[in-house]
C-alpha cells in the first residue's frame, strides 16, 4: 500500500546564529507519487531528503509516514532501519567484492530474509531494472549507467515505504542521464512506491517528476507540476532557474479580466494573465527565447498583439534549433505619453538583448546578421512576475 508523507514545519539549524539548512518547510506528497526537489545547491533539498531517511536529525517539525487506510507513522525521531526507506546515493556504493545478486541480497540478509524468498526477490529486483542477466557480474565490470540500476534494484528489494534518490543520475555522462530519465521513473511508477528525488537539473525534473517543489535558502519557493512551474512561475528566481528566459522590465496595467498590458520601452506588451502580479506596478516580463517568432520581412503586423522591433546580433546554427541574439530597440516615443514621463521615456530608449530559438530552422538561414527584424509573442507566452 503506498506511502503518503506529511512534513511539517521542519527545520534544521547546524550553528545558533547561523541560517538554517531547512527553514520551517511544510509538504504533502502523495502515495505513489514520484516527488522533485529542485534548487540550485546549498539549497537545503538534500538536508531535507536525509532528514526524511533518518541520517540527519531535525531541529524542528515532524515528519509523518501515512497510508491509504489512515494508519500513521510518526517518524521524526526513528532511527534510520526502522523507517523502510531505500536509499539511492549519488555514489551508488556498491561493494567491489560482491556480486550484482550479493550486493543487491545484501539489506534482504540483513532483515534475515530465508534464501529462497530472498533469490526470489532479487530475481524480481533485477528484472524490474532489467540487469537479470547480470546478476554474477562485478561491479566495475559494469557501466555507470548498470551501476545506478542495480543501486536502485537495491534499494526496492528491500519493499520500502519510502525510496529516496540523491541526485543519482550526476555521476553519468549527459547523454546516458537523458537515457535513463525515462527509465527511471518507469522503475519507480511500475513499483508504486512513493519516491523522493533529489536533483539541481532542471531538465530531470521536468522530464521525470509528478511535482516539483523549488527551493532556495531553505524554503520552497514554489510548488507544483512540470508544466504549471515552467509556463506559470511566480518570481525571477523560479522563471530563471527552470530554463533560459528574457526578462523585459515594464509598468503593468490590469485590464479585462485576467489580462494585463505592459508599458515598456520597447513598446506595449500584452499579457492574458496578471500571473502572480496582486496589483498593477513594476512588473518583468519573463519571454521565453522558444516562445519568441521572428516575422518574415512584409508580414502585416497590425493585428499582432504584440510587436519588437531590433536588429541580428549574432546567429547560432544547432541542427534543430538556431539561437539568435536580438537587440532590442527602443519604441517610437508617443508624443503625449513622452512629455509626460512615461515608463518608456524614464528608461532613455536603451536597446536590450534578447535570445530567440528559432525551432527546426531552414538549411540556409534567412536571418544574418545586422539584418533589421521584427518580433512578436503570443500573449499567452507572456508572462508576468514582480520586480526585484
Amino acid at each position: 500500500m503506498p506511502t503518503a508523507i506529511s512534513i511539517e514545519q521542519i527545520a534544521k539549524h547546524y550553528q545558533p546564529g547561523t541560517p538554517p539548512a531547512v527553514d520551517g518547510i511544510t509538504l504533502a506528497i502523495e502515495p505513489g507519487e514520484l516527488f522533485f526537489l529542485l534548487g540550485p545547491s546549498g539549497c537545503g533539498k538534500t538536508t531535507l531528503l536525509r532528514m526524511i531517511a533518518g541520517f540527519i536529525e531535525p531541529t524542528a517539525g515532524r515528519i509523518i509516514f501515512g497510508t491509504s487506510d489512515g494508519a500513521k507513522r510518526d517518524v521524526t525521531h526513528m532511527p534510520p532501519n526502522a523507517r523502510n526507506t531505500g536509499m539511492v546515493f549519488q555514489s551508488y556504493a556498491l561493494w567491489p567484492h560482491m556480486t550484482v545478486a550479493q550486493n543487491v541480497s545484501f539489506g534482504l540478509e540483513i532483515r534475515k530474509i530465508a534464501k529462497a524468498e530472498s533469490a526470489r526477490r532479487v530475481a524480481e529486483a533485477l528484472e524490474l531494472v532489467q540487469m537479470g542477466q547480470y546478476a554474477q557480474r562485478k561491479p566495475n565490470a559494469l557501466s555507470g549507467g548498470q551501476q545506478q540500476r542495480v543501486a536502485l534494484a537495491r534499494a526496492l528489494v528491500v519493499r520500502p515505504d519510502v525510496l529516496l534518490l540523491d541526485e543519482p543520475l550526476s555521476n553519468l555522462d549527459a547523454r546516458l542521464r537523458v537515457e535513463l530519465r525515462s527509465e527511471i521513473r518507469r522503475i519507480c511508477k511500475s513499483s508504486g512506491i512513493t519516491t523522493v528525488y533529489v536533483t539541481h537539473d532542471q531538465k530531470e525534473a521536468l522530464s521525470m517528476a509528478d511535482r516539483v517543489a523549488i527551493m532556495s535558502v531553505g524554503r520552497v519557493v514554489q510548488l507544483g507540476g512540470p508544466a504549471e512551474l515552467y509556463r506559470q512561475p511566480k518570481n525571477k528566481f523560479v522563471a530563471e532557474f527552470l530554463g533560459e528566459t528574457n526578462f523585459i522590465p515594464g509598468q503593468s496595467l490590469f485590464i479585462d479580466g485576467e489580462a494585463a498590458e505592459v508599458d515598456t520601452a520597447f513598446g506595449p506588451l500584452r499579457t492574458a494573465s496578471r500571473g502572480a502580479m496582486t496589483s498593477p506596478g513594476a512588473a518583468l516580463c519573463s519571454l521565453r527565447p522558444e516562445a519568441i517568432r521572428i516575422l518574415r520581412p512584409g508580414v502585416a503586423t497590425g493585428s499582432l498583439a504584440n510587436v519588437l522591433s531590433g536588429r541580428v546580433v549574432d546567429t547560432t546554427y544547432l541542427g534543430e534549433i538556431a539561437q539568435h541574439t536580438i537587440e532590442l530597440m527602443p519604441a517610437e516615443y508617443l508624443g503625449a505619453a513622452e512629455k509626460a514621463g512615461s515608463f518608456a521615456a524614464s528608461k532613455g530608449g536603451k536597446p536590450m538583448r534578447v535570445k530567440v530559438a528559432q525551432l527546426n530552422p531552414g538549411p540556409v538561414s534567412e536571418v544574418k546578421a545586422n539584418q533589421a527584424v521584427s518580433l512578436t509573442v503570443d500573449p499567452t507566452d507572456v508572462v508576468l512576475v514582480p520586480a526585484e
